[in-house]
């Protein structure tokens, strides 16, 4: 590109607002009650002259420590510094007193301030979108510069937004009676969004916005297949709600799948499978008969319309993450987000976290995030460490979570899933173990007793719940299609 500029054509300079910050400072020299309209948003960087960020850095130091900051006492704060040499030095102190503001005023000078170094900021983003686009940086791609970019804009965005505050009494008063309205008009009692499952439901009063719910377990617990049964139950809550209004009536919003594991057709056909009652192996195999084939077509009759998103992109980062859901929210609507699962993502494009503790704080830190901002509950599959293995009781704790501090740490509730039919049918004894045919004979005899006890069960632990209390939930675990549904103790069978 060619630097030099026509003649007459002076170049654009970045945006500044030095009588702005003047005045500002010569406001809180003048009067210190003017630093409580200001010191919320306002820091030091945000100054366009570096010498007006050190005064007013001074000038904040002093008042947090309930000391008087005016020209008197920062004049031999500055005198031998030398700082002030390049404007005069310290007589430029009593300069600033005569471009003060009023107290009422010193808000708006502060905002004015922010935002000439919000534009700023943009500007440098922008030099930055170009000279990457030009192929400066060789190891981000199209698409990685623009999650990059979008993930500078974002950071920017929470760094120079101003939206926090008080709220009176009253107001969140409000918002309490408007969730309680909601789970008093709802069937199931409940003020968030349904998980399918009616114990759960009740346990948790389901799935609230701004939720982060970590679920985790070790392999072959069925973690997938329940995290599915949720989203399933969520979205079938919500074509439900929309067809009661009439049989054309689309949802208003969708659930959003993120399967890092599974393909899109494989989490579809595991659906598949569990609503057609069909054995997933069969499905693989070929191994289906004409009434199969035919349940199938009805099935997918039923489930078809389903607000249902799969994105299987593996390795996703959290800013590619972000931007799809925000897309998503501002086309189709969003009510839930499922991550399957967060150790197979990466953090945002751009970021390189020293460890992978950090990286995976990154990334809970992101999703927790990305709740709060889209309003919806976010639940994340996560892997537990081997140590449950190493145990007699298998059931996990906390302390078992990969990188447990920060994932414990940014949940709102952690659910675990546990099978103890998984570990008992580890355990089948084998005859060449044995002396004898009799003590085999007594051995599965004893094994089979506690087969029967635990065929077909499941328990899901809330070890953690911000809102609510803990325990346990005693689901039904069909192994062939991996389904999961509610446990009826007095008939047997799931719902």
């Amino acid at each position: 590109m060619n630097a030099s500029f026509p003649s007459g054509i002076a170049p654009r300079l970045p945006p500044t607002n030095l009588q702005a910050e003047q005045a500002l400072l010569g406001a809180l020299l003048a009067n210190n009650r003017a630093y409580e309209r200001v010191s919320e948003f306002l820091l030091p960087e945000h100054f366009a002259d570096p010498i007006h960020g050190r005064i007013y850095h001074a000038i904040s130091r002093r008042i947090e420590q309930q000391q008087l900051a005016d020209a008197v006492t920062l004049k031999a704060e500055f005198e031998h510094s030398g700082v002030l040499a390049e404007v005069g030095g310290t007589a430029y102190l009593a300069q600033l007193l005569s471009a003060m503001v009023g107290i009422i005023n010193a808000g708006e000078y502060g905002r004015a301030i922010t935002d000439a170094w919000l534009r700023r900021q943009l500007i440098d983003i922008g030099e930055t979108v170009v000279n990457n686009a030009f192929g400066t940086d060789t190891e981000l791609d199209a698409i990685a510069q623009m999650e990059t970019a979008e993930q500078t804009l974002y950071d920017l965005a929470a760094k120079g937004g101003d939206t926090g505050g008080f709220v009176t009494f009253e107001t969140a008063l409000k918002d309490a009676i408007n969730t309680a309205a909601k789970a008093f008009q709802r069937s199931g009692g409940i003020a968030g969004l349904t998980t399918g499952l009616r114990d759960l439901d009740r346990k948790t009063g389901g799935l609230h916005p701004s939720d982060l719910v970590i679920l985790a377990g070790r392999p072959g617990m069925g973690k997938t297949a329940l995290a599915t049964k949720i989203a399933f139950g969520a979205a079938k809550a919500l074509l439900d709600e929309a067809r009661a209004k009439g049989p054309d009536v689309m949802p208003a919003s969708t659930i959003a799948i993120f399967s890092l594991e599974m393909s899109s057709e494989q989490l579809a056909a595991r659906l598949l499978s569990e609503n057609a009652r069909v054995s997933g192996e069969k499905i693989r195999k070929g191994e289906i008969e004409q009434k199969d084939f035919d349940r199938f077509v009805q099935v997918t009759r039923d489930i078809g319309a389903l607000p249902l998103h799969i994105d299987d992109t593996p390795a996703i980062t959290m800013s590619a993450l972000r931007t799809r859901c925000r897309r998503l929210k501002r086309t189709k609507g969003l009510s839930m987000v499922m991550v399957d699962y967060l150790q197979l993502m990466r953090p945002s494009a751009g970021t390189k976290p020293d460890n992978r503790v950090l990286e995976i704080s990154m990334i809970t830190q992101g999703l927790k995030a990305l709740a709060k901002e889209l309003a919806v509950p976010v639940i994340a599959l996560s892997q537990l460490s081997r140590a449950v293995e190493s145990r007699d009781d298998k059931r996990p704790m906390l302390s078992d979570l990969r990188e447990s501090g920060s994932i414990e740490q940014d949940a709102d509730m952690v659910w675990f899933v546990y099978r103890e039919e998984y570990y008992i049918k580890q355990r089948q004894p084998k005859e060449i173990a044995f002396e004898n045919a009799e003590k085999f004979h007594t051995a599965t005899e004893k094994w089979q007793r506690d087969m029967e006890a635990v065929h077909n069960r499941a328990e899901l632990i809330i070890e953690k719940q911000r809102h609510g209390p803990t325990g346990k939930i005693d689901l039904f675990f069909e192994g062939e299609f991996t389904r999961f549904a509610d446990l009826d103790l007095y008939h047997g069978e799931g719902d």
